[in-house]
């Protein structure tokens, strides 16, 4: 890993100090509040919001042992965001779809694609900071490691969409899978996501590259 990524995927700021993760847990707690007032689908909304809360425990309880930066942390805020706000409407049903739907008469809802390909775009970095925390991380593997995971996860995701579709029954289907009869949906929400950690991993080697090589400039 070089030192221009350490300096990216840094941070040893107690929590107590720590103010910008402070105003960031804030405008997660009004918008989830505003967002859990009267959902389209009460017992959707339990349903969809089980995962997050996990993972939201999880990073409070673990802080002490392992803080990501705070740059991770905005990225899984404006991930969790953006899937809250579904959760809200259901995914079939936002207003952005209405309006899709409405100005451009398309059939199926399209917001579920844009949240798969920012789960791998939002959560790659975090993912980064995991690994090398973990591992030695080197050349072409700091980037080629973070979006084989967003892949992993991305078809996890899609099996405990399986699951708790068979377990809701027969209606299970279009409430947890949502394929809108396409039958690739699976596939594309996966490559979305794959898709997602290439161009957030493609993004950051760009940037490293060109502040190393500013550096390494002569004056």
């Amino acid at each position: 890993m070089t030192s221009t990524q350490r300096e990216w995927t840094s941070n040893a700021i107690p929590f107590a100090r720590n103010k910008p993760l402070h105003l960031m847990i804030i405008i997660f707690i009004l918008f989830f509040g505003l967002m859990a007032i009267s959902p389209t689908d009460r017992l959707l909304w339990y349903a969809y919001n089980i995962t997050p809360t996990i993972i939201i425990l999880i990073l409070a309880f673990t802080y002490k042992r392992f803080r990501f930066s705070n740059l991770s942390y905005l990225l899984i805020l404006v991930f969790f965001c953006l899937h809250t706000y579904a959760a809200h409407f259901t995914y079939e049903g936002t207003p952005l779809d209405d309006w899709l739907k409405t100005t451009f008469h398309t059939k199926r809802s399209h917001y579920d694609q844009v949240v798969h390909f920012a789960f791998g775009f939002f959560f790659a970095f975090p993912f980064l900071e995991i690994l090398k925390s973990k591992v030695k991380l080197y050349g072409i593997w700091s980037y080629v490691l973070p979006v084989i995971v967003v892949l992993g996860f991305s078809a996890f995701f899609e099996i405990l969409e399986m699951l708790a579709a068979l377990v809701a029954g027969p209606s299970g289907e279009a409430k947890f899978v949502g394929m809108q009869g396409d039958i690739f949906d699976t596939q594309k929400d996966m490559a979305l996501g794959l898709l997602g950690g290439i161009v957030s991993m493609g993004i950051l080697a760009w940037i490293i590259w060109k502040r190393d090589h500013s550096a390494a400039a002569p004056d």
